[in-house]
Parts: structure tokens; C-alpha cells; sequence
């Protein structure tokens, strides 16, 4: 998947007649390649447009402006048959678990109803193809019939994870899927993750505020912030040589698990603009400690600014060490 220049804004309508006040750029001119196999971490603070942007992909956040390619084709705008596909191929995890599925429909209909909408299976074979995917999971027989109220928050990630694998997708994204879980179901739904990704081959992209999880999980990681990408590259570059400010930042409130090497926390000050009326320039300027006169009139580009290829930044004085 390539995604080129996307826009998402949110028009602000008041008043009797709704007219036009304002517009929420959630997501401002986004530019990131998808490899086949890669587990792409996104991660950024909190309204920087990083679930915005997963939800465009998937077709349900309005795309106001760009393109995203995914193998080879546009997929914004599709309508109809080619929607059906589109929502075959890639598939959507959603934070909470407790309000993706429906409280009134057994495991077995939940899990199944993609397969009736797509037309895949029919009748006994649905029961089968949903037994077969539950116990990939972790369930057996005796859970199909239960509601997802009778489950814990791990138990149900799992099942809208056995939702989403029995469509067979290519592409997977996850919206903060262990957020709103313990610390010890964390590991285990990220273990399963792991051994999914390989054993179906498959795509993610990597939604969340955690960097401990994206370390672990990704392999390439993009750091987002009031809807721009400010720095992209393997995750062992950006962790170990980070460029641009913000994500040195980031990475400096990972806690340090050895005693004896010193750890200087760097706190950010101050909060992020609004996405109504974005500053001009660097978007981060206004909180930057290293910020110029330069920063605050001229936005960087994100390109190479050292000697890996593969690491970007969009920053004019980035950390070259």
C-alpha cells in the first residue's frame, strides 16, 4: 500500500442553516509506502490523526484529498462490488473491545457474518470455518454460542481478531488493540499477533501510543504528529538515531531498565496547537526546544537527511549524531 499527499478534514458547521465555521485537518498531507509482510508501528500523542488515518484506508473516514494505492489500485472513492473487496482485503481492529461486537449476536454470528456477506460459505460450512478459526485463537466448541458480554477484554480482542482472519485479508490494521487491556493479556494478544502475522503471511499497520509495543511489534515505525509524519525508518534507526526533535522526546519517556545507565527524561512543554488552525511551518514548532525563525514560516519536507536512505525526517536541523 501507498499512501500520497492524504487529506482528511472535518468541516465545523453552527447555527440554524449549518453553515461552514471552521475545518479540522485531522489528517494534512500524509506520505508512507506499505511493504508486503512489513508491521508498520504508527505511533504519536494523542489527536495527532493516527486512528483518522486508519480509518480513511479502510473507507470510513472521508478522504479529502490525495491517494491511497493498495496493490496497484486506488482504492479511494469505491463504491459498490469493488467496496465488498476492498473491505475483504483489509481489515479493521478496533480499540475498544467492548463496543466492536454486537451484544445481541452469539460468537458464531459474529465471527461468521463476513463470511455470509461476501458470499464465501453457506450453511454448516459457515459453522466449521468459524470452529476452525476460534480454536486458531484460543477458544474451542463451548464458546460459539456464548454473548461477548459473558467474555473478558482479551477474550474479545481475540474474537474480533478471529473476525477479521476469517475474511482472509492481506491487510491488517489495529487501532491500539492492547490499550484497554491488563498489562499480562497485553502480552499474550501481542505473542498471538506475532504468530498469526506469520502463519498468514499478513500486512499490519500498527496503531499506538505505546512505544514498548511498537518496538516489540514493528519493524518499520512512522511518528505522527498533528497530522503530519515527522520521521519514518526502521524501527532500530529511528529508536537508536531519531532526527527529528519531537521523537527524541517520544523516546525519552521509555523507562530504562538497566540501573546503572543514567536516563534524562526530556519534558514537552506546553500543548499541541489546534487542528482547526494549524501554525504555519513546522507543526511542531511552537513546542520545539531547538526551534529557528526558519521552522516557524517553512514547513520541512520529509526526506533522507542522513546517510540511511530508508530513515526520513521532516525537520531543517535535525539531531545528526
Amino acid at each position: 500500500m501507498q499512501i500520497k499527499d492524504l487529506h482528511v478534514h472535518f468541516p465545523i458547521r453552527e447555527g440554524f442553516l449549518l453553515h461552514h465555521q471552521a475545518t479540522v485537518k485531522a489528517v494534512n498531507g500524509i506520505d508512507f509506502k506499505l511493504n508486503r509482510g512489513d508491521v508498520f508501528g504508527l505511533v504519536g500523542e494523542s489527536g495527532c490523526g493516527k486512528t483518522t488515518l486508519g480509518r480513511a484506508v479502510i473507507g470510513l473516514a472521508p478522504v479529502t484529498d490525495g491517494d491511497i494505492y493498495y496493490n496497484g489500485q486506488n482504492i479511494v472513492g469505491l463504491e459498490g462490488h469493488e467496496a465488498y473487496e476492498r473491505a475483504r482485503h483489509i481489515q479493521l481492529i478496533f480499540q475498544d473491545p467492548y463496543s466492536s461486537l454486537h451484544p445481541r449476536k452469539t460468537v458464531c454470528d459474529l465471527v461468521g457474518v463476513g463470511l455470509k456477506l461476501h458470499g464465501l460459505a453457506h450453511g454448516y460450512q459457515i459453522d466449521e470455518m468459524v470452529l476452525a478459526m476460534l480454536k486458531r485463537v484460543g477458544f474451542s466448541v463451548e464458546h460459539m454460542y456464548r454473548y461477548a458480554h459473558e467474555f473478558s477484554g482479551g477474550q474479545r480482542q481475540r474474537i474480533a481478531l478471529a473476525r477479521a482472519l476469517i475474511l482472509k485479508p492481506q491487510l491488517l490494521i489495529l487501532d491500539e488493540p492492547t490499550s484497554a487491556l491488563d498489562v499480562s493479556v497485553q502480552a499474550q494478544i501481542l505473542n498471538l499477533l506475532k504468530e498469526l502475522h506469520r502463519e498468514f503471511n499478513l500486512t499490519y499497520l500498527f496503531i499506538s501510543h505505546d512505544l514498548g509495543v511498537i518496538r516489540y511489534m514493528s519493524n518499520r515505525i512512522g511518528v505522527m504528529y498533528l497530522g503530519n509524519m515527522v520521521e519514518t525508518g526502521y524501527t532500530r534507526d529511528v529508536f537508536r538515531q531519531s532526527q527529528h526533535p519531537y521523537t527524541r522526546i517520544l523516546l525519552s519517556s521509555l523507562p530504562s531498565l538497566d540501573p546503572d545507565t543514567p536516563h534524562r527524561r526530556v519534558v514537552l512543554e506546553g500543548d499541541p496547537p489546534t487542528p482547526i488552525n494549524p501554525p504555519p511551518g513546522c507543526p511542531f514548532a511552537p513546542r520545539c526546544p531547538i526551534a529557528k525563525d526558519r521552522c516557524r514560516v517553512e514547513k520541512a519536507e520529509l526526506k533522507t537527511r542522513g546517510k540511511t536512505p530508508s530513515h526520513l525526517s521532516a525537520c531543517h536541523f535535525p539531531y545528526m549524531e
